[in-house]
């Protein structure tokens, strides 16, 4: 069977992945297995995130999905794209034009998946878990229950 996808989601660890960036400077996850129900994202770390942090980036992260920013995307040559962000994670054969999604002013990323079109529609995250082990910090997270 094949696992359930959920735009929602997918947008969210777009932000997640920012407010990472901008909260600890330490980049992008370099592993992430999104799914409908539940998700996670692997980062390279020094250390598990103390429970402020992790309430204060649950805190960041509804905080940009409550400001309704736009979900767009644009291509760029691969070129453009090279010079701009990491294209390490694409898959072979992405050809020369290269997808970018954007949340609004707050992220941009190459990305092939489905997003939504506001971050409204994620409604909120909530974060489950963070667990250090070896380098890696990982994050797991959800999506708030729809009322």
């Amino acid at each position: 069977m094949a696992k359930e996808y959920d735009p929602r989601m997918h947008s969210a660890e777009h932000i997640l992945n920012q407010t990472m960036v901008r909260m600890f400077g330490r980049g992008r996850s370099f592993s992430a297995h999104i799914e409908k129900k539940k998700s996670k994202c692997d980062y390279r770390f020094d250390r598990n995130l103390t429970p402020a942090e992790t309430a204060e980036l649950e805190k960041r992260i509804n905080a940009v999905i409550a400001e309704d920013l736009p979900v767009s995307e644009e291509y760029l040559s691969r070129q453009e794209a090279g010079a701009a962000f990491n294209l390490e994670k694409l898959p072979e054969g992405a050809g020369e034009r290269i997808r970018i999604i954007r949340i609004g002013e707050y992220d941009a990323c190459p990305c092939r998946g489905e997003h939504v079109a506001s971050t409204s529609e994620i409604e909120g995250v909530g974060i489950t878990s963070t667990v250090y082990q070896e380098g890696v910090l990982r994050i797991r997270f959800r999506l708030r229950d729809r009322a």
